[in-house]
């Protein structure tokens, strides 16, 4: 490493009164010339990836609009009069979807956690407890979400049962909350297990009861470990709140629905489907920035 003094071209002495700093870094001729040439790769790539990418995206335009029916699948799925009339009862039905989001992802979180402990409890007077835990996990991770909300949304109000609502945004709701539970519990536990048997014997040695190293020392690992996968399950839960449209609920996929049934255009459709992409889209790319982050400290040894 060379260390010289450091010239700003303004005249020595003008920022320190006994001339320039000692000790200041400049770097050698050939660190320079290495990072103008890494700087001048970088301009490459990216102007080669840009290239890459418009040429491929003209090659697929002139493929879709060459193909011998493009003209009507134009008229039936890209109409600009539905979708400008779709745009704000969609955007209207979306609200729906993002407080069933809200409501739903802390429901499952906190369900899929008490799961997750019940199977991870220790003890033979527990099996009981760990049974019924792998059974609710094998059951809803079996049943078809799509499945699941037609026993809720349309089979409890035929039961009729007093005190119980028959409003389909709850009970879609309920069933949203029931599956990806059981998706979350799974998540939770593989995160509980990986956290080293040594950490809650190093806190049972420190005087902590098992329920305070639990709390104190595994969990706190378990769920820094497990935030991407919870992150990813949050995209897809995301995504299935258009499904609670199937028992009459009003939101985005239903408004689009309606629109279509009157207009026999398929426009709307298209239309709530890019509203839902554009929703997902800043969840996916911080899944993986948090993936990446993560990665990285992992690499450099850091805390999990």
């Amino acid at each position: 490493m060379t260390v010289t003094k450091e010239h700003s071209g303004e005249g020595p002495g003008e920022d320190f009164p006994g001339g320039e700093p000692p000790g200041a870094y400049v770097p050698s001729p050939r660190r320079i010339e290495r990072e103008r040439y890494r700087r001048a790769r970088a301009r490459r790539a990216t102007a080669i990836a840009a290239l890459s990418t418009l040429m491929t995206g003209a090659v697929l335009y002139l493929v879709v609009v060459s193909a011998p029916g493009w003209q009507r699948t134009k008229e039936t799925f890209f109409d600009g009069r539905y979708a400008r009339e779709a745009f704000p009862k969609v955007l209207e039905g979306l609200w729906l979807n993002v407080r069933l989001l809200l409501v739903c992802g802390v429901a499952v979180l906190v369900l899929g956690m008490l799961i997750a402990v019940a199977r991870t409890l220790r003890g033979p007077v527990f099996f009981p407890v760990r049974a019924l835990a792998a059974a609710y996990t094998d059951f809803f991770r079996g049943l078809p979400l799509i499945i699941n909300l037609m026993i809720v949304v349309l089979g409890v109000p035929a039961l009729r049962l007093q005190g119980v609502t028959v409003d389909p945004v709850l009970l879609g709701g309920t069933a949203l909350t029931l599956t990806y539970s059981a998706y979350v519990a799974e998540v939770f536990r593989a995160g509980i297990e990986s956290v080293h048997p040594s950490q809650r014997a190093a806190a049972r040695a420190l005087g902590l009861s098992n329920r305070q190293a639990l709390r104190y020392v595994v969990l706190p690992q378990a769920v820094r470990r497990q935030v991407p996968p919870l992150l990813n399950d949050l995209v897809s839960l995301q995504k299935d709140t258009g499904l609670v449209s199937i028992g009459g609920a009003v939101d985005a996929v239903r408004a689009a629905d309606i629109i279509v049934g009157r207009s026999l255009n398929y426009t709307p459709y298209i239309v709530a489907g890019l509203v839902f992409v554009a929703l997902t889209i800043p969840m996916t790319r911080f899944t993986d920035w948090v993936t990446a982050r993560m990665d990285r400290r992992r690499a450099q040894g850091g805390t999990l």
